[in-house]
């Protein structure tokens, strides 16, 4: 009996304990001392943010570190380390003058952007870290962040919680804070195409369908690769291997300039429709293919039809050109990144025949 009362009295102490820690950690208030921002940002695993015009966007990182937009889209990585920095580094530089709390409360209740972080932290966290139990992730702070200070080195920023706004800076940078915390979810997503090595290549075909005997295949075969000509599936010898490598290479890093939202939807409706230019494959080696589309991009589409053939060249936007991505995004990229992808089958058995696919 004694020795049951003992284990009820133990376990009723950890109870107890456990109850104490929590209700302390739960009441910690805030101070003008220097805990403002995020201290360990490695913890962080969602990110939810809002403005007044109805913009949201939730960042939630997902395995290999890698963020997802709202559950769908890769996100900008540099985009994410950056605002993770920011919450990192931004300290308080001052608080907000007593005389001029009441406006700036006011601005940044009709103007502010909500930011939630989420973490990944232990219930119990004993002896300084050293003793973790019960990890799950919690909502740990709420910021609003508010319009530039006069001078434009600081953001005027409310943490939920405390009871007055403060001024938030990051020591040793010249500007302010506010523009790193995007709401509109476009802005946020992934630039990326393909991101191979050569060895995760496994096909990559090119259709021209203006020029069907241009249109090509590089297949792996072995360790290396083979050329095939699609209008007759047959294999081709004497293909310029310095070339193919080149362009094999471009995959390792492949990125579309902006999306085509920038554009009026007329403008990029009267482009892409009617035949593509040309339509990319890349598929890897774990058989997942992504494909492009691409499109002459006109500086006045209404130009295609006024101007005579000898003049037309004179309305290619010389720089740059659309591209639908797994008919989904209609997307602009840069010749300049796409010369060496975009060429016809001739130019790759090294007869120097190019510009069919542009």
């Amino acid at each position: 009996m004694k020795k049951r009362n003992i284990i009820i009295i133990a376990a009723v102490a950890i109870i107890g304990l456990v109850a104490l820690i929590v209700a302390l950690n739960g009441s910690k208030k805030s101070t003008f001392a220097q805990d403002y921002h995020v201290e360990d940002i490695s913890t962080v695993t969602k990110l939810f943010l809002a403005d007044k015009q109805n913009n949201e966007v939730t960042l939630t990182r997902g395995e290999d570190s890698i963020w997802i937009i709202d559950g769908r889209y890769e996100a900008n990585k540099a985009m994410v380390d950056l605002l993770l920095e920011t919450l990192n580094t931004m300290r308080i530089r001052q608080q907000v003058n007593r005389q001029a709390i009441p406006n700036v409360v006011k601005d940044i209740a009709a103007h502010g952007i909500k930011v939630e972080v989420y973490q990944h932290k232990p219930l119990i966290n004993w002896f300084g870290g050293k003793l973790k139990l019960f990890p799950r992730e919690k909502h740990t702070v709420t910021y609003y962040v508010g319009r530039e200070t006069q001078d434009m080195m600081a953001s005027f920023m409310f943490r939920e919680g405390d009871k007055v706004p403060y001024i938030i800076h990051i020591p040793g940078f010249r500007g302010f804070v506010t523009p790193r915390f995007v709401t509109e979810p476009i802005k946020w997503r992934s630039h990326r195409i393909v991101e191979l090595n050569v060895r995760q290549i496994e096909r990559v075909e090119l259709q021209i369908p203006e020029s069907p005997t241009e249109s090509f295949a590089i297949v792996r075969d072995g360790e290396g690769f083979a050329m095939e000509i699609l209008a007759n599936h047959q294999r081709v010898n004497g293909f310029d291997t310095a070339r193919v490598a080149q362009m094999l290479s471009a995959f390792a890093f492949l990125n579309f300039d902006e999306f085509a939202s920038i554009v009026p939807n007329s403008h990029a409706d009267s482009c892409v429709t009617g035949t593509p230019r040309a339509i990319l494959s890349i598929t890897d080696t774990a058989g997942i293919t992504r494909q492009l589309k691409t499109y002459i991009k006109y500086t006045d589409p209404n130009d295609i039809e006024a101007l005579g053939d000898d003049q037309l060249v004179e309305s290619f936007d010389l720089n740059r050109l659309y591209a639908i991505i797994d008919d989904n995004d209609t997307v602009l990229i840069q010749y300049f990144i796409f010369d060496n992808i975009l060429q016809p089958a001739s130019y790759f058995l090294g007869q120097d025949k190019t510009g069919f696919a542009r």
